[in-house]
C-alpha cells in the first residue's frame, strides 16, 4: 500500500474531459499521460469522482457501444487514479456548487472533489472557468 502525502503540489483531480482526452488521444493527452506517469512512479496522487467515470462510460457507450465501454472501463481500472465514491459531504458540496454555478451536475462533482482534496482540477472544459474563483484549475493544452 502506498503512503499518500496530503496536498502534495503534484496531486490533482481529473474530470471526464481529461480522461476522454487521454483515451481518445486528443489535445492534452500528452499532459495527462505525464500526470499518469508521475502518479505511477512517484508521490503524486490522482483522484476522480466515480460520477465522472460514469460520464466517460456513458459517452463511450453511446458513441461506440457497450463492448467498447467495458473495454475502456477495464483499461481505466489499471490507471493510477483513485476513484472516489461520492459520500454525503461530497454530494452536498456538489449540490451547493451546482446551485451557485451554471455547470453540469457531473462537473459539480469534479469541482467539489478538487475543493475537498485542496488540489487543482485538470480539465480542458471551458465550463470550469465559472468556478475558478474557488477551485484551482489546471488547463489542458489545446494542441
Amino acid at each position: 500500500m502506498r503512503t499518500v502525502v496530503l496536498n502534495d503540489p503534484r496531486d490533482r483531480v481529473l474530470d471526464s474531459y481529461t480522461l476522454l482526452a487521454y483515451l481518445e488521444n486528443e489535445a492534452g493527452a500528452l499532459h495527462v499521460k505525464s500526470l499518469l506517469g508521475q502518479a505511477e512512479t512517484g508521490p503524486s496522487h490522482l483522484w476522480m469522482s466515480i460520477i465522472n467515470l460514469g460520464e466517460v462510460l456513458y459517452i463511450i457507450e453511446r458513441e461506440r457501444g457497450v463492448a467498447h465501454s467495458r473495454n475502456v472501463l477495464a483499461a481505466v481500472e489499471q490507471l493510477p487514479v483513485d476513484m472516489v465514491i461520492a459520500d454525503r459531504a461530497h454530494t452536498l458540496s456538489a449540490a451547493h456548487i451546482k446551485a451557485r454555478f451554471p455547470l453540469s451536475y457531473a462537473d459539480a462533482f469534479a469541482a467539489a472533489l478538487a475543493q475537498i482534496k485542496g488540489v487543482p482540477l485538470v480539465t480542458g472544459d471551458e465550463e470550469f472557468s465559472r468556478v475558478e474563483s474557488f477551485v484551482a484549475i489546471e488547463w489542458l493544452p489545446r494542441r
